[in-house]
């Protein structure tokens, strides 16, 4: 029963020490998310439009009817 009891209590020291640092995490690191977006372009719908407008706006103010 002694070597039963000093085997069973280095068996409980042993384990204890084993276990004394407690779980740590892993650590997981992200890279990070590249987003490939397009450059900025003028929107031809309106440009041209508004150029037709500047132009039709010139034709009426430069209208000369002296008659």
């Amino acid at each position: 029963m002694t070597k039963f009891a000093t085997f069973a209590l280095a068996l409980g020291l042993s384990a204890s020490t084993a276990l004394a640092g407690g779980y740590v995490a892993p650590v997981v690191e992200v890279e990070p998310v590249v987003v490939d977006e397009k450059p900025a372009s003028t929107n031809a719908g309106l440009v041209v439009p508004a150029l037709l407008l500047l132009g039709v706006i010139a034709a009426v103010a430069s209208d000369d009817d002296d008659s």
